[in-house]
Protein backbone atom coordinates (compact mmCIF):
# COMPACT_ATOMS: atom_id res chain seq x y z
CA UNK A 1 0.00 0.00 0.00
CA UNK A 2 1.43 3.76 -0.62
CA UNK A 3 3.02 4.97 2.28
CA UNK A 4 1.05 8.61 1.16
CA UNK A 5 -1.83 9.62 2.41
CA UNK A 6 -4.80 10.59 0.60
CA UNK A 7 -6.14 13.97 0.95
CA UNK A 8 -9.83 14.87 0.08
CA UNK A 9 -8.65 16.28 -3.06
CA UNK A 10 -7.21 13.02 -4.03
CA UNK A 11 -10.63 11.39 -3.43
CA UNK A 12 -12.33 14.60 -4.58
CA UNK A 13 -14.75 13.68 -1.07
CA UNK A 14 -14.22 14.41 2.31
CA UNK A 15 -12.28 11.70 4.52
CA UNK A 16 -14.21 10.35 7.07
CA UNK A 17 -13.77 11.94 11.25
CA UNK A 18 -13.13 8.23 12.36
CA UNK A 19 -12.28 6.15 8.98
CA UNK A 20 -13.37 6.06 5.01
CA UNK A 21 -14.12 3.81 2.85
CA UNK A 22 -12.24 3.84 -0.93
CA UNK A 23 -14.39 1.56 -2.81
CA UNK A 24 -12.73 1.18 -5.92
CA UNK A 25 -15.32 -0.10 -8.77
CA UNK A 26 -16.23 -0.01 -12.78
CA UNK A 27 -19.28 1.09 -13.98
CA UNK A 28 -20.20 -2.73 -15.22
CA UNK A 29 -19.56 -4.39 -11.87
CA UNK A 30 -22.70 -5.97 -10.35
CA UNK A 31 -20.44 -6.75 -7.14
CA UNK A 32 -19.80 -3.53 -6.62
CA UNK A 33 -23.74 -2.39 -6.30
CA UNK A 34 -23.30 -5.38 -3.99
CA UNK A 35 -20.49 -3.79 -1.92
CA UNK A 36 -21.50 0.15 -2.30
CA UNK A 37 -24.53 -1.18 -0.69
CA UNK A 38 -23.19 -3.35 2.70
CA UNK A 39 -20.82 0.39 2.89
CA UNK A 40 -23.52 2.72 2.47
CA UNK A 41 -25.27 0.77 5.43
CA UNK A 42 -22.23 0.66 8.02
CA UNK A 43 -22.00 4.30 6.80
CA UNK A 44 -25.66 5.34 7.53
CA UNK A 45 -25.05 3.67 10.73
CA UNK A 46 -21.67 4.83 12.01
CA UNK A 47 -20.53 8.21 12.81
CA UNK A 48 -17.76 9.70 11.40
CA UNK A 49 -17.53 6.78 8.79
CA UNK A 50 -17.33 7.90 5.06
CA UNK A 51 -17.51 5.64 1.54
CA UNK A 52 -16.11 7.50 -1.48
CA UNK A 53 -16.26 5.18 -4.74
CA UNK A 54 -14.33 6.08 -8.04
CA UNK A 55 -14.46 4.50 -11.13
CA UNK A 56 -11.08 2.76 -12.09
CA UNK A 57 -11.81 4.09 -15.87
CA UNK A 58 -11.80 7.80 -13.88
CA UNK A 59 -8.77 7.33 -11.45
CA UNK A 60 -6.30 5.52 -12.99
CA UNK A 61 -3.73 6.99 -10.95
CA UNK A 62 -5.68 5.79 -7.53
CA UNK A 63 -5.84 2.48 -9.37
CA UNK A 64 -2.45 2.13 -10.58
CA UNK A 65 -1.30 3.28 -7.02
CA UNK A 66 -3.19 0.83 -5.23
CA UNK A 67 -2.43 -2.42 -7.62
CA UNK A 68 -6.25 -2.49 -8.24
CA UNK A 69 -6.47 -5.85 -10.47
CA UNK A 70 -10.33 -6.56 -9.76
CA UNK A 71 -13.18 -4.89 -8.53
CA UNK A 72 -14.50 -4.28 -6.33
CA UNK A 73 -11.57 -3.54 -3.99
CA UNK A 74 -12.41 -1.54 -0.42
CA UNK A 75 -8.91 0.22 0.82
CA UNK A 76 -9.89 1.55 4.93
CA UNK A 77 -8.33 4.74 5.40
CA UNK A 78 -7.37 6.31 8.41
CA UNK A 79 -8.80 9.98 9.43
CA UNK A 80 -5.58 11.24 7.65
CA UNK A 81 -6.09 9.05 4.43
CA UNK A 82 -3.43 6.65 5.11
CA UNK A 83 -4.65 3.08 3.94
CA UNK A 84 -5.10 0.54 7.31
CA UNK A 85 -6.58 -2.13 5.48
CA UNK A 86 -7.78 -3.85 2.24
CA UNK A 87 -11.06 -5.95 1.48
CA UNK A 88 -11.49 -8.19 -1.84
CA UNK A 89 -14.43 -8.39 -3.23
CA UNK A 90 -17.93 -7.85 -1.51
CA UNK A 91 -17.73 -7.05 2.21
CA UNK A 92 -19.76 -8.22 4.18
CA UNK A 93 -22.12 -6.35 7.03
CA UNK A 94 -20.19 -7.95 9.68
CA UNK A 95 -16.45 -7.39 7.82
CA UNK A 96 -17.68 -4.30 7.58
CA UNK A 97 -18.68 -3.07 10.93
CA UNK A 98 -15.91 -5.38 12.12
CA UNK A 99 -13.20 -2.73 10.23
CA UNK A 100 -14.99 -0.19 12.30
CA UNK A 101 -15.16 -1.36 15.27
CA UNK A 102 -11.43 -2.34 14.98
CA UNK A 103 -9.81 0.33 13.02
CA UNK A 104 -12.06 3.54 13.67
Amino acid sequence: MPAAPLTAADLGAPLGDRLTFLQFSTGFCAPCRAARRVLDRVVDTSEGVAHVEVDVADHAELAERFAVTATPLVVVLDPQGAPLARLAGVPSLAQARAAVSTLG
